[in-house]
């Protein structure tokens, strides 16, 4: 969408041009003593240009004396005068014209206006300008003072353009589009749905975690159906002063209703729609305000004109139930993390613009970016494309982009943190020992890559698994198992060094994260079984957790977390002891390779020793 562009000048700009103004005014009507170009000389040279009669004309200005020569174009002299009571006789004797400079007295009335009246008329029109430069930015404004356009809305204004976004420009959301495309055919043909009866949704409310393309949606439907576009943030609507929220909610409206059809989008607007809990000042509280005039405003618009209300938020659950209920929003549309597709489909939107080699394999990257975001997806892609130059390639490769997977989720490679022979020693055993639980497991994703080169995230290695397709649900005996790959890294230290580090902190936390829900929000318990002991808050920013359980059951439920962890804590120890001399082959190999692959690992696990007798043998 192309904005509407309002013309804004810095205010230096309007005093550099009344300065320029009156600069040209004191050239023109003020006389000048002098336009001419006058050489400077002492005293004495002017005595003895006298005595010798070079000395044309001569005029006295106070303690100044400008005199001439006689040359057939006069050069022009200034030098001081001293207290000469022979000099009269001296300039007649020589011939010389002199006299006083006549001073040129300025009119009485042009005096008046150069002094009082120009000086005023030009900063009171330089005042009107910026009253009226101000009065546009700030929208208006009443009587035509710029302190009354307080509370006027400051909505940017988007217009229909050649080049603007639709929904074409938009993937792996189908299903909003879907809902959307409705909205727009009403904008584009509002007859078919008035003779039937039908009126259009007042209100859709986008839905979902950060960075999956909510604002993108509402700029597109604005695009496809070619109509203005309000956008504004629910923190703009929060003042310093009280009521200023509200009169700018009613502004926004009246603007919407001169420029229907049209779409308003308000994003974040969990800011002033926040549910109210009766502790505000005695209902007076700004936020609140603002809300109550919000819910006025969208019962009082007429849908009929083609005004459609659009807002997104990450925190649904926080809203007020007014906001929400049919007449207001009427339309609730999840904007969720795209799938396999999703992700593949957003892939290919993102890279229109990059150069790439032709062995680019979009799905094998969309299946390694499991549970990325279009935002992700689209810093992937630039990362990527980032990495081919610092690498002086003219196109981008699919080792570049999976290396950009690995940048967005563990950071860049941290070249300059060089570990001791100790700890790479210490950091391969973990990491082999990941993976090798993991692949000694049934209904374990593949392990796709190992590595011990540090990252900006604080990780000194990683394993890196990917599922072979898109996967929505998990049984009990995949978390159980993962739980046990979890405790892989550890299992090794403590069997091969018999002592722990703190490389396993992450491990710890998420196996103890997942032991918990197991129990406590999945049901996956015989204590307990069917019953929800934790809530969820925020589900779509890091769904923070809250038990809703008596202090016996919370202790309880922390005694089965650690039965459940140490469970699989033993589950590993037992596999990497039964596969010990091929967890010292892969750990040796990763030492000295630092990164392998998931088919490098793969050939090794499973690539047959040969027996000790063969081997004296020989």
């Amino acid at each position: 969408m192309k904005q509407v562009q309002k013309p804004k000048k810095p205010l230096i700009f309007y005093y550099l041009i009344a300065f320029i103004v009156l600069i040209l005014l004191n050239f023109l009507l003020v006389p000048s003593l002098s336009n001419r170009n006058i050489h400077e000389v002492d005293y004495g040279t002017f005595l003895d240009m006298v005595e010798a009669k070079q000395v044309s004309t001569v005029e006295l200005d106070g303690d100044t004396i400008y005199f001439t020569d006689k040359e057939e174009k006069p050069n022009y002299y200034e030098t001081t005068t001293f207290d000469d009571p022979g000099l009269v006789d001296r300039l007649d004797e020589a011939g010389c014209k002199f006299g006083r400079v006549a001073q040129q007295a300025m009119n009485p009335i042009l005096s008046i206006l150069l002094s009082w009246v120009l000086p005023v008329v030009i900063f009171w029109g330089l005042g009107q300008l910026l009253t009226k430069q101000l009065m546009k930015k700030m929208g208006g404004g009443g009587a035509g003072n710029p302190f009354m356009s307080f509370g006027k809305s400051n909505a940017k204004v988007y217009v229909q353009s050649t080049t603007g976004i639709t929904f074409h420009d938009v993937a792996g959301e189908d299903e909003a589009k879907e809902l959307l495309t409705e909205i727009v055919d009403f904008l584009h043909t509002p007859q078919k749905y008035q003779e039937i009866g039908a009126v259009c949704p007042k209100g859709a409310l986008l839905v979902g975690p950060p960075g999956t393309g909510k604002t993108l949606l509402a700029k597109a439907v604005a695009g496809e159906a070619h109509v203005p576009f309000f956008s504004i943030s629910g923190s703009e609507f929060v003042e310093m002063f009280v009521g200023m929220g509200a009169s700018k909610v009613r502004d926004l409206f009246k603007q919407a209703n001169e420029k229907a059809p049209c779409i308003v989008f308000i994003d974040e607007i969990d800011t002033i729609g926040k549910k109210r809990d009766g502790q505000g000042f005695s209902g007076n509280d700004e936020r609140e305000q603002t809300l109550n005039q919000l819910l006025t405003e969208m019962d009082g618009f007429d849908a009929s004109k083609g005004v459609v209300i659009l807002a997104a938020t990450n925190r649904p659950d926080s809203l007020d139930p007014a906001l929400l209920r049919p007449g207001r929003f009427d339309r609730r549309i999840p904007v969720e993390l795209p799938d396999l597709k999703g992700r593949e489909e957003i892939l290919k939107v993102h890279a229109r613009k990059v150069k790439l080699s032709d062995n680019v394999d979009f799905n094998a990257i969309a299946r390694a970016a499991s549970g990325a975001s279009g935002a992700e997806l689209a810093n992937m892609i630039n990362e990527a494309a980032l990495r081919a130059v610092r690498e002086n390639r003219k196109f981008v490769t699919q080792a570049d982009l999976e290396e950009s997977i690995e940048t967005v989720i563990a950071g860049y490679q941290k070249k300059n943190q060089v570990l001791s022979s100790k700890e790479r020693l210490i950091v391969s055993y973990h990491e082999i020992g990941h993976a090798l639980v993991a692949a000694l497991q049934t209904n374990s994703a593949p392990v796709t890559k190992i590595t011990i080169i540090p990252r900006t995230s604080g990780a000194l290695g990683y394993t890196m698994q990917v599922e072979e397709e898109e996967r929505n649900l998990m049984s009990q005996e995949e978390l159980t198992n993962k739980i046990a790959t979890l405790t892989g890294g550890r299992c090794a230290e403590k069997l091969i060094f018999n002592s722990i580090t703190t490389g396993a902190s992450n491990d710890i936390e998420q196996a103890t994260k997942l032991a918990r829900a197991m129990i406590t929000r999945f049901g996956m318990s015989e204590k307990f079984g069917m019953v929800a002991l934790e809530t969820q808050v925020n589900p779509y920013l890091g769904g923070d957790s809250s038990l809703s359980c008596s202090p016996e059951t919370a202790s309880q439920i922390d005694e089965m977390v650690v039965e459940a962890v140490k469970a699989g804590y033993d589950k590993a120890m037992q596999l990497l002891k039964d596969h010990q001399s091929k967890l010292h082959e892969l750990a040796k190999y990763l030492y000295e390779k630092e990164t392998i692959t998931g088919d490098e690992f793969m050939q090794i696990l499973y690539r047959k020793e040969i027996p000790e007798d063969i081997v004296n043998a020989e």
